[in-house]
């Protein structure tokens, strides 16, 4: 039996950036489609979209609009490509009136990381539905609480990391890291440490990249 060839990726993305879920989503296709043959480890590195975002939150579309100086009809015209893609993908993007600061929810990933690879990355899928599907509020730690109770974590641990600022240093530092790194969008896609993917791409662009890194290729 031939052994599998392992494969570290290294998923930089925040949880209400719409194209990470893209992203997430087209990468797990791809592995996928790649079969018994590869082994992946993925694990989910911090980027915050809006680092400075107060508690409260912002509406969404102001947010937008002042952020990236886009009309409403472009606002629009985004937010439909992006359901599209979700809807091809099997993810609904649902109306969502706020955006969130999300300090707190990556803690939680970076505890939940320390658990196991599938701890974290159930967590991870149920904080993007919780915000895109759902429309949630994912700085509330009574969501996050819910959240990774749902996810299968331990809802006292999650609570006393919660109630704390328990991975705080642990969480800026990778932010950092990947700054160092230039990292200035998301999601980046980082396989083996050493070659990136950026954006939410197709599952086939994943799927190559990846098979050019199994067959000792450049991607």
């Amino acid at each position: 039996m031939t052994t599998p060839t392992p494969v570290r990726i290294d998923f930089v993305s925040d949880v209400v950036c719409p194209w990470c879920a893209v992203g997430l989503l087209s990468l797990e296709q791809a592995i996928a489609r790649l079969g018994d043959g590869v082994a992946v480890e993925i694990s989910f590195q911090p980027f915050e979209l809006n680092p400075r975002l107060a508690a409260e939150g912002e509406d969404i579309g102001e947010h937008l609009a002042r952020k990236y100086g886009s009309t409403p009809q472009q606002l629009e015209h985004n937010r439909e490509a992006i359901r599209a893609r979700g809807a091809e993908l099997g993810f609904a993007f649902n109306a969502r009136e706020r955006i969130w600061n999300t300090f707190d929810a990556h803690r939680l990933l970076h505890w939940a990381g320390l658990q196991d690879a599938m701890s974290e990355r159930a967590l991870k899928h149920a904080l993007l539905r919780a915000y895109f599907t759902d429309g949630e509020n994912v700085s509330s730690h009574d969501v996050l609480l819910r959240v990774a109770i749902t996810s299968g974590l331990d809802g006292t641990r999650a609570a006393a990391v919660l109630a704390s600022d328990e991975y705080a240093d642990a969480v800026r530092e990778r932010e950092a890291l990947y700054a160092q790194r230039g990292i200035r969008s998301v999601p980046a896609v980082i396989i083996n440490d050493r070659y990136l993917v950026s954006g939410g791409q197709p599952s086939e662009v994943f799927e190559g990249a990846l098979r050019s890194v199994i067959e000792g290729r450049e991607p």
